[in-house]
């Protein structure tokens, strides 16, 4: 027993390293993570602000958190697909802008939050 739970806390390590090695990655090459990280903070700290129930904080956070997820999936397709070929292909193209779309829906859904939270 004791030697499976030493061998999942050394997989959780490692897990958390190569976490924090795609995030410092993405960090120092990616301006739209950064930029999305800037809005994060700033929706964060509004929504401390505000006076909110616990559950319309936690949907605020929680789309926030979405978005990064979705900008640094968004980065590793491109990273993957710039690495394949440099050639320009339409399949390559569309990959891309797919993957860009799915971070500007989840930015939307965060917005909409915001709204219905404001206005609701």
């Amino acid at each position: 027993m004791r030697e499976l739970l030493a061998a999942e806390a050394r997989r959780f390590a490692n897990t958390v390293v190569w976490s924090w090695a795609g995030w410092s990655a993405a960090w120092a090459t990616e301006k739209t993570l950064r930029q999305w990280t800037v809005v994060n903070v700033l929706s964060a700290a509004l929504a401390f602000t505000l006076h909110l129930t616990a559950t319309e904080r936690a949907l605020i956070l929680a789309l926030g958190i979405l978005v990064l997820a979705a900008e640094l999936m968004n980065t590793g397709l491109e990273e993957v697909v710039d690495y394949i070929s440099k050639a320009q292909d339409p399949r390559a193209k569309r990959a891309k802008d797919c993957a860009s779309a799915a971070v500007a829906l989840t930015a939307i859904a965060g917005g909409v939050a915001w709204l219905v939270v404001l206005v609701g």
